[in-house]
């Protein structure tokens, strides 16, 4: 037995179907949720040693008032992982190719307003990696220890909060017994 819907679902599933091609693709871009997505790089130094804290590398950013990731808007159609490298490039000067960056655990990070962030890891030696910024859309880029980071914008704090790094990280609490 087949259970039947609202007829007057069913009416108006009728007329969009009987509607031009173009017309209901029109129709869907207006009412289906879009999402703004970005690539995110969490680059660490490849030259620190356990039980050294590790270093991540962190830009300044307009206005200024807290340091943030490489990270920025994918080009239509542009595959996460080449975005994330591209804008690594851009932003810092590290050129890496796509294969060397490693999806992170989580890969994405959804956050609220319809923004997702495509998250990648990479290493590299910092004492043989020159960055260069532009002062325009970066001011400042530099090592931090995982243990002092500098103030964070609130949306950094939030995103790295998922991979246990930061001030927004709650501490394991140890069960008694």
């Amino acid at each position: 037995m087949i259970i039947r819907r609202s007829p007057a679902r069913a009416l108006l599933y009728g007329v969009f179907y009987r509607l031009p091609h173009p017309v209901r693709r029109r129709l869907v871009r207006l009412a289906v949720q879009r999402y703004i997505v970005g690539a995110v790089t969490l680059v660490t130094d490849s030259e620190v040693d356990p039980p050294a804290p590790a270093r991540l590398l962190l830009l300044r950013q307009p206005p200024g008032r807290g340091w943030t990731l490489p990270a920025g808007l994918l080009r239509h159609r542009e595959a996460p992982v080449v975005g994330a490298a591209r804008e690594l490039a851009e932003e810092t000067g590290i050129r890496l190719a796509p294969d060397q960056l490693r999806p992170a655990v989580p890969n994405a990070v959804v956050h609220a307003k319809g923004w997702v962030d495509v998250v990648f890891e990479a290493s590299v030696a910092a004492s043989r990696t020159q960055l260069v910024v532009d002062g325009a859309e970066v001011y400042e880029a530099a090592w931090h220890r995982l243990d002092d980071l500098p103030r964070l914008t609130p949306a950094t704090a939030r995103l790295l909060a998922h991979y246990g790094i930061g001030p927004l990280v709650v501490p394991a609490v140890e069960e008694p017994g």
